[in-house]
């Protein structure tokens, strides 16, 4: 039976992130567990030297009930992030001999990098702090990891978390509730003033891969979406806006799209270094349909980056119910002596499921039941029947 459990949070801060810990905690005291907590993800595991009290001090955290008795009343990570991926590092810590890691060469998009894979180091630190069981809190780029750690056989237990709603094998992720919240709040009070000004709003959300952020934003506001997963076209997306305007007594439309939305004949530009899981930074599609409204019809645009503010401070009910629970299931699953496996909801219902595979990517919007492409809004039609978040796993 386990008796050292370890815990991180990796990738993006979503709120609900600290209910998770706390409970994990709580629960493991119950049943004579030690938590280890590891900070700022899996750098806590890359870059930590044993031989080194500082390093040790730095990326090693014990968590008893004690130091996570409030966490969960704020948002954030307790265990802080970062975007590190053990098998793909492209620069190692000074006390870490690249000549003893494997090195393979990457490619994403057309850039090449050498990477590292350091998972021997890893398990090492793992082995010799005696955790018995790893439980990793991320989102699709970190339960990648989780998943390969898993194969290596060492005990995982994945929890998901992402505002963007897209890990496969599960309809929730914690952190997409308090983000569709946000945005449709922040939407309607932006109203007022897209309104005074008779202007059309452009808001954009979260979403590299996959549109459920936009797109249930939209479904809850009543206005047009663009998704990744459908390039609209310009002319039409345009006409609608313009015809909405029109017909609204105050004169405004407003349109939500994902930062990764294009439009036919449209790619969005990236800028910048990619990151440890090979992606680049956006720039705003918000701001280029913007400067293509303007250009075609004269029209003026209010445009709002909504990104960041989403997953800020404290999770809403939602979130801390889900969040809990997975918690709760989770040290469930490590008593059990289970592993491989990940929290989620599965036909509106908790069950533990399998961690995704890495190869399948991210879980993307079924176009034909959820996407009225004529209307570039969501679909409301046809949901007798399905699961509270309207869609299966």
């Amino acid at each position: 039976m386990a008796k050292r459990i370890g815990i991180l949070t990796g990738g993006g801060d979503v709120p609900g992130l600290n209910s998770v810990i706390k409970s994990v905690v709580y629960r493991g005291s119950e049943a004579n567990l030690e938590v280890i907590g590891f900070r700022r993800g899996w750098e806590g595991l890359t870059h930590l030297n044993l031989d080194d009290p500082a390093s040790k001090a730095k990326y090693v955290r014990p968590l008893d009930r004690e130091n996570t008795r409030t966490i969960d009343r704020t948002g954030g990570t307790f265990l802080h992030s970062s975007r590190t991926n053990p098998s793909k590092m492209k620069s190692l810590p000074d006390f870490l001999n690249a000549a003893d890691f494997p090195k393979s060469e990457f490619t994403k998009k057309g850039v090449t990098s050498t990477v590292y894979d350091v998972s021997k180091h890893v398990l090492k630190n793992l082995s010799s702090l005696g955790i018995d069981y790893l439980i990793a809190i991320g989102g699709d780029d970190t339960l990648s990891y989780a998943a390969a750690l898993h194969k290596q056989g060492f005990p995982v237990v994945a929890i998901p978390k992402t505002m963007d709603n897209d890990v496969r094998n599960t309809e929730y992720c914690i952190g997409f509730s308090t983000a569709i919240t946000r945005a449709m709040d922040a939407i309607n009070r932006q109203r007022t003033t897209v309104g005074s000004h008779e202007r059309i709003g452009i808001f954009r959300v979260f979403g590299r891969d996959a549109g459920y952020t936009a797109l249930y934003t939209a479904y809850v506001t009543n206005i047009r979406c663009a998704i990744p997963e459908y390039k609209f076209n310009l002319e039409k997306m345009i006409e609608f806006l313009i015809s909405d305007k029109r017909n609204n007594p105050s004169n405004y439309s407003i349109v939500v799209l994902s930062e990764g939305a294009e439009w036919e004949g449209h790619k969005v530009k990236e800028y910048g270094e990619a990151d440890a899981f090979g992606h680049r930074k956006k720039f705003s599609v918000g701001e280029e349909l913007g400067a293509e409204i303007n250009a075609r019809t004269r029209e003026e645009t209010v445009i709002s980056d909504l990104t960041y503010d989403l997953r800020s401070g404290e999770a809403d009910f939602v979130d801390k119910l889900v969040a809990t629970t997975f918690g709760n299931m989770a040290l469930d699953t490590v008593l059990d002596g289970r592993s491989g496996l990940m929290a989620a909801i599965v036909n509106g219902c908790y069950t533990m499921a399998e961690i995704p595979d890495p190869k399948l990517g991210a879980r993307r919007v079924d176009i034909a039941n959820m996407y009225n492409v004529e209307r570039y809004r969501p679909n409301y039609a046809n949901k007798l029947g399905l699961p509270i978040f309207l869609t299966h796993a």
